[in-house]
């Protein structure tokens, strides 16, 4: 039988990509308050903090050419871990030029972070609990497609950012398809 047309030369060499890359490391999402964000990752969804950096400046161009950022902006920055692989890293800024606006999904730069959960009804309702967090609508089955039966639903953070709870039915109809599969932890046989 020949290989899937999807299914690359060798798993374990890569010859398209950043050279010596092995995974993606973190994400990072920029919080108006660093104690309030940290307070939230660790007491609501669960997050443990694995550092807090003291706050990074500098007195010359450093900031602009290294973060992309005005020169005088200040950044208070902490590392937290969510289950088995996902750090999480953030930047509470203080910057003369700063917009504080949090972009919507459907804005340049939008973005959210989704959970997998295994029993979305009782995610959502202990977010519902927490303060200032939304919960936008009830969780929605998606009906066809490479996800279809995918449960999901959006929420807001206490400062507007947007993430989801995803609840996967134990196949997905892509999976018929191709030999890539979304991380699980059943990979990793838990």
């Amino acid at each position: 039988m020949p290989p899937h047309p999807n299914a690359p030369a060798d798993r374990g060499v890569r010859t398209r990509g950043i050279p010596s890359a092995t995974h993606v490391d973190h994400v990072a999402y920029t919080v108006p308050d660093l104690d309030d964000a940290i307070r939230f990752f660790t007491e609501a969804l669960g997050a443990d903090l694995v550092y807090r950096e003291e706050p990074v400046r500098a007195d010359d161009d450093a900031m602009r050419q290294t973060l992309n950022v005005h020169p005088r902006a200040v950044a208070e920055i902490a590392m937290l871990r969510l289950g088995p692989v996902t750090n999480v890293e953030l930047f509470a800024y203080h910057a003369p030029d700063q917009r504080r606006l949090m972009p919507r999904n459907s804005d340049y730069g939008g973005h959210h972070l989704s959970f997998h959960v295994t029993d979305i009804d009782a995610a959502a309702d202990h977010l519902r609990a927490q303060p200032g967090v939304r919960v936008l609508g009830e969780p929605r089955t998606v009906a066809s497609g490479p996800i279809a039966g995918m449960r999901w639903v959006y929420f807001l953070t206490p400062w507007g950012m947007q993430m989801e709870l995803s609840c996967p039915p134990a196949r997905l109809p892509y999976e018929e398809s191709t030999v890539h599969r979304r991380f699980s932890l059943a990979d990793r046989g838990v």
